[in-house]
């Protein structure tokens, strides 16, 4: 689990392909200072699995479905990506609960600078829109974010209101318009989504 709070901005080192996946080694010396074989660090929002590492850099698996259904088909050495360790115990959640299981992709349509924010508009893909409400929270590459804005319809959008500490520390400052992004929609809803289409459960004395 993660919080969508981005620790490092690291960068693509190196992808090997193989037969049905890519073996993909990111640089990110913060997020490798404690990282051993086994454990989980979000790259662009996708929970990767750490099954080597070295002081500077670590290398995970990536499946072809997950080459397939997120934004990490299209990277290549030299991409910038954010970079979150898992969790623990004692981490404060600054941000919500995120899992690393990206729901979705979504395309920068719009980026409007003002003097001390940047406001970005993304496609949504419509059998995402239902988990989307306004000031509520999404994953967008990995970066917990509040939804500013929402545009319903056949083709929807959402907005996101960028402060100049996610523009220096995490890819969106960087992507432009027609660029892909990772989303994540919060869990909660697809829970509260699952209990009200079940069967309603009868209690008490009978």
């Amino acid at each position: 689990m993660f919080t969508g709070i981005v620790e490092e901005l690291g960068e693509v080192v190196r992808l090997d392909p193989q037969r049905d996946a890519v073996r993909l080694t990111v640089k990110g010396p913060l997020v490798v200072a404690d990282a051993g074989h086994g454990d989980s660090i979000s790259v662009n929002g996708c929970c990767l699995t750490v099954v080597a590492s070295d002081a500077a850099t670590f290398t995970a698996d990536v499946m072809q479905e997950s080459l397939d259904r997120t934004s990490l088909g299209g990277l290549a050495a030299g991409s910038r990506v954010n970079l979150e360790r898992a969790v623990t115990a004692q981490t404060r959640l600054g941000g919500h609960i995120v899992q690393g299981h990206v729901d979705g992709t979504g395309t920068i349509v719009s980026r409007e600078p003002s003097e001390h924010w940047e406001v970005v508009t993304i496609t949504l893909p419509p059998d995402l829109s239902r988990y989307i409400v306004m000031k509520g929270s999404i994953t967008v590459d990995g970066v917990s974010l509040t939804v500013s804005d929402l545009v319903d319809g056949d083709a929807p959008t959402f907005g996101v209101s960028l402060i100049p500490t996610t523009l220096a520390m995490t890819t969106l400052g960087i992507k432009q318009p027609g660029e892909l992004v990772n989303l994540e929609v919060d869990i909660v809803a697809k829970y509260v989504e699952r209990l009200m289409a079940s069967t309603p459960i009868e209690d008490g004395p009978r």
